[in-house]
C-alpha cells in the first residue's frame, strides 16, 4: 500500500499534514498526556505518581559512507524492516565490525549506513508511512539499551528514550498512522548494594558506619581483553557470599568486625512503563501503562483506531497476551502465550479479530483467532492452525491484514507457509488452505511484510551466515544483492561442517536430542576429543545454523555435540517446564547423559571430553564440573551464574522478576537456590576452567565468573578469567568475538590434545 501523500516530509524537516487526524489515544478526553495516572494492569491499583516520561534528545548526524570504513570480509545481515511499499528495507549488518543500522533497496546493491556510532543495534522498525526508522541500541555494548529514530536518508537522528545511562528502553510497535512509536521504559533503579555482584566493594560512611557507596574492587579484572588471573578471596559457601577476608596487597572492604549486609531479594524498585512517543516531538509522550515488579512488558500492536492495545507481559514460562482499552486503561482480555519471539500477534484491520501465537491449553504453540466485540471483550477463541509436535515460532501479517505468514519449528528447522485470513465465504476467525514456501536455508529468524504480496525473510543455515531474502506472492525467493557475504567466512578448503541429529533418552526416560559436528579429516571410527556445548536460556534451542565458534573448534580437530537439555524450546511446553524448581538437578544429569551418548553412539573419546556453554549454558558448565567432576577434562563457562543468591542481588530488577519463576524466589526458595548453586559444591571441582565475561554485563554480572575463578585458584586449580571490553551479556563486536573464539579454542585444544 502506497504511503499517504499527506504524510510526507515537508521542507521544514517533518511537520505532519494538518488534516491528518490524531489517533484515539491522543485526542482530548482520552489518555492524552503522561501525567495521567493509569491503572496498574496487574493489580488494578492506581499509582500515586506516574514515572517521568522520557524526553527526546536531538543528536548530531551520524550517517556514514556506503561502505563501512573497516569492512569485514565476511558479515551477516538480519532483522529487516521494510518501508510502506516494500521497495527498501532497513536492516542490521555487522560489515563494519559491529551490528549497525543500514538501509537499501531490495533489488539493488546500493546500501547506506544510517548510524555510524559504535553502539550495537538490536532491533529495527520502519514506520508505516516511511518517514522514520526506529531502532534500539546498546551503548557500550552493555545490557542497558535505548531507542532512537532517524529519517531514511540518515538525517534527523534523535534519542527517544534511554538517555540516562542507568535507564533502559526497547521498542514496541508503531501506531498504524505513524503518529507514535511505542517504547518500553525502565527508569533508573534506586542505588543498590553491589558487593554481591562481585565487581565492587563497599565503603562504610565514616560518620555512621553504614554502607552507602561503592567503588571498584582492587582485584577488578583488567579490561584490555587479556586473560586475567584473579587473586584469592575466601568464599563462605554456607552463606552464599564472599567473606570479609581480603587478598594480600588489597584494601579491606569494610571496617574490622563489620560483616557485609545479607544478599537482598528481588529488588523492590523494579517496574516497566510503556509510552507512545511522537518522533516529530509535536505531542507529549503518552503513558499507556505501568507495571511494578514487571518481568517483561511490550506493546505488540494497536488497533487502527488506536482504541485497543495488545501487550505481551509476564515472566519466562508464564507470558500472556493482554488486550487493553486505551480510553479507560481497562484490560478486556488475557490469554497465555508461548515464550520465544516477542511479536505474538496482531489485530485485524477492523479490530474485531485478534490473531495470536499461543500455546494455551496445549503443548505446542499454534495460531488462534480471538473474536472481539467493539469494547475489546472476547466472545470466542478459535484454534485455526496447528501442527502436531511442532511450535508456531513466528507469526507475521501483511499490511492489509489478509495474509498471514506462519513459520513452524520442525525438529529445529523451519517450514514456512502462507494462509489467507478472512477467506471468502468463510467465518472471520478462519483461514484458507496453507501454501508452503520453499526455503533456501534451514532456519527463519524473522518474517515481515514488505508491501503488497511481498515478504522479507531473515534466514540462516548450516552453510551460511544470516542473510535477507524477499519473497513475492510466495513464489519467487530472491536473495538481496547486499545481503550477507560468507564466501570468505572460512579459509579455502574448510567448508562448514553440516551437523547430524542425535537422539537419546535421559536416565529418567525424557527424550533428548542435539546436533553433532564431526571434525573433518578424521576416520569415522577414530575416537575424537569432544566438546559438549550448552546453549543459553534455558529457553533457547540448538538449530542447524552456521556457528563460527563450532567452526573454530572443529578446525582444531575437536568434535562438538550441542544438545537440548530439559528447559529448551522447540520440544513442547512440558519439556520447557521440566527443569522448574528441583527439576534443575535432572538437567545436570542430562548433560552427563548427553556426554555418555556422544561416547556410546558417536565417535567421542571418553577420556577427552570438555563442557562449554554461554549464559544459562555457562551456569550448566559450572554445575556440570562440580556435580560430575570426573566426567570432563576441561571447561569454558561464558557469562554464567555461579551462585543464585549473588546473581539475584546483582542482576537487573526486571530480569530478577522473570528469573524468580524459572529458578526459585531468593527469599522463599533460598535453600533450594543455595543447593542449585555451583559455588555450594566448589570443593568438588577438579578440572581446569576458563571463564569469559563481558565487562558491562548487568544480566549476569561479571562477579559470577570472578568468584568461581577465585575459588578454583584457591584450591590450586588452573583457572583463568577473560574479560571482554565494551561487551555485555552478548558479545557483539567482531574483534571480541574473534578473541573469544580463539581463546576458548586454545584453552580446549591445550587441555584435550595434551
Amino acid at each position: 500500500m502506497a504511503a499517504d501523500p499527506r504524510n510526507q516530509v515537508t521542507d521544514d524537516g517533518g511537520m505532519r499534514g494538518a488534516q491528518v487526524p490524531a489517533p484515539a489515544f491522543m485526542r482530548p478526553g482520552t489518555l492524552a498526556s503522561a501525567s495521567v495516572h493509569p491503572r496498574d494492569s496487574r493489580t488494578g491499583d492506581l499509582h500515586e505518581a506516574a514515572r517521568a516520561a522520557p524526553e527526546p534528545v536531538p543528536l548530531p548526524e551520524a550517517g556514514g559512507p556506503r561502505d563501512a570504513v573497516t569492512r569485514l570480509r565476511a558479515h551477516g545481515c538480519w532483522y529487516p524492516s521494510a518501508n510502506a511499499d516494500g521497495t527498501e528495507t532497513a536492516f542490521i549488518c555487522d560489515r563494519g565490525g559491529v551490528p549497525q543500522l543500514w538501509a537499501g533497496s531490495v533489488d539493488s546493491d546500493e546500501v547506506r549506513l544510517l548510524d555510524s556510532s559504535p553502539d550495537p543495534v538490536k532491533e529495527v522498525l520502519w514506520s508505516p508511512d516511511g518517514r522514520w526508522i526506529a531502532y534500539t541500541t546498546a551503548p557500550g555494548g552493555g545490557e542497558h539499551s535505548r531507542v532512537l529514530c532517524v529519517r531514511p536518508d540518515g538525517t534527523g537522528r534523535r534519542l527517544l528514550a534511554g538517555s540516562d545511562p542507568a535507564s533502559s528502553a526497547y521498542l514496541g510497535c508503531w501506531a498504524h498512522d505513524s503518529s507514535a512509536v511505542a517504547v518500553t521504559f525502565a527508569a533508573p533503579a534506586a542505588p543498590r548494594y553491589e558487593g554481591f555482584a562481585g565487581h565492587t566493594v563497599t565503603e562504610p560512611d565514616p560518620a555512621d558506619g553504614h554502607f552507602d557507596g561503592t567503588r571498584l574492587a582492587a582485584d577488578w579484572a583488567d579490561r584490555d581483553g587479556r586473560a586475567t588471573l584473579l587473586g584469592p578471596a575466601a568464599y563462605d559457601a554456607a552463606h552464599g557470599r564472599e567473606s570479609s577476608g581480603t587478598p594480600a596487597g588489597t584494601t579491606s572492604p569494610a571496617a574490622p568486625g563489620m560483616a557485609p549486609p545479607a544478599a537482598p531479594a528481588v529488588r523492590p524498585d523494579g517496574g516497566l512503563s510503556v509510552y507512545l512517543i511522537d518522533p516529530d516531538g509535536l505531542a507529549s509522550p503518552v503513558l499507556l501503562t505501568t507495571e511494578t515488579h514487571a518481568a517483561s512488558l511490550r506493546l505488540c500492536d494497536l488497533s487502527r483506531d488506536g482504541g485497543l492495545a495488545l501487550l505481551r507481559r509476564g515472566p519466562r514460562g508464564r507470558r500472556e497476551a493482554v488486550v487493553r482499552r486505551t480510553a479507560d486503561s481497562e484490560n478486556t482480555f488475557a490469554m497465555p502465550v508461548a515464550d520465544g519471539d516477542p511479536w505474538i500477534g496482531r489485530f485485524s484491520p477492523d479490530g474485531r479479530t485478534l490473531w495470536l501465537r499461543s500455546n494455551a491449553a496445549q503443548g505446542y504453540a499454534a495460531l488462534f483467532a480471538v473474536a472481539l466485540d467493539t469494547d475489546g471483550g472476547s466472545h470466542g477463541v478459535s484454534l485455526v492452525a496447528e501442527r502436531e509436535g511442532s511450535d508456531l515460532e513466528l507469526l507475521a501479517l501483511a499490511h492489509d491484514g489478509r495474509t498471514a505468514a506462519l513459520a513452524w519449528n520442525v525438529q529445529g528447522a523451519s517450514e514456512l507457509e502462507l494462509v489467507e485470513t478472512f477467506p471468502a465465504r468463510q467465518a472471520p476467525d478462519s483461514t484458507g488452505p496453507a501454501r508452503p514456501v520453499p526455503l533456501p536455508h534451514e532456519v527463519v529468524t524473522r518474517v515481515t511484510a514488505a508491501g503488497t504480496g511481498r515478504l522479507l525473510l531473515a534466514l540462516s543455515g548450516s552453510q551460511r551466515r544470516p542473510g535477507v531474502w524477499w519473497a513475492h506472492e510466495g513464489v519467487a525467493m530472491l536473495r538481496t544483492p547486499w545481503s550477507s557475504q560468507d564466501r570468505d567466512a572460512v579459509p579455502p578448503g574448510r567448508p562448514p561442517v553440516r551437523p547430524v541429529p542425535l537422539r537419546l533418552t535421559a536416565r529418567d526416560g525424557l527424550p533428548l536430542s542435539g546436533w553433532y559436528y564431526r571434525a573433518p579429516g578424521r576416520p569415522s571410527d577414530e575416537p575424537a576429543p569432544c566438546v559438549i556445548h550448552l546453549h543459553g536460556g534455558p529457553e533457547e534451542q540448538e538449530r542447524p545454523v552456521f556457528h563460527p565458534l563450532y567452526h573454530e573448534l572443529v578446525g582444531r580437530g575437536l568434535d562438538v555435540f550441542a544438545p537440548d537439555v530439559r528447559g529448551s524450546l522447540g520440544h513442547g511446553r512440558s519439556f520447557v517446564d521440566a527443569d522448574l524448581g528441583a527439576g534443575r538437578f535432572a538437567a545436570f544429569d542430562d548433560v552427563a547423559d548427553c556426554a555418555g551418548h556422544a561416547v556410546m553412539a558417536g565417535p567421542a573419546d571418553p577420556t577427552r571430553l570438555a563442557v562449554m556453554g554461554r549464559s544459562y549454558g555457562g551456569y550448566l558448565t559450572f554445575a556440570s564440573v562440580v556435580w560430575h567432576p570426573d566426567l570432563f577434562r576441561a571447561a569454558v563457562a561464558v557469562c554464567g551464574m555461579s551462585d543464585f543468591l549473588t546473581f539475584f542481588a546483582g542482576t537487573e530488577p526486571w530480569i530478577a522478576e522473570s528469573a524468580a519463576h524459572k529458578y526459585g524466589h531468593p527469599e522463599r526458595d533460598r535453600e533450594l537456590l543455595h543447593a542449585l548453586s555451583p559455588m555450594s559444591r566448589i570443593d568438588a571441582l577438579r578440572v581446569p576452567l576458563l571463564a569469559v565475561h563481558g565487562e558491562h554485563d548487568t544480566n549476569v554480572p561479571p562477579g559470577e565468573s570472578q568468584q568461581f575463578v577465585r575459588a578454583a585458584r584457591e584450591r590450586g586449580l588452573d583457572a583463568e578469567l577473560l574479560t571482554l571490553r565494551d561487551e555485555g551479556h552478548d558479545f557483539l563486536r567482531s574483534d571480541n568475538r574473534r578473541l573469544f573464539r580463539r581463546a576458548a579454542a586454545d584453552w580446549l585444544e591445550r587441555h584435550l590434545h595434551a
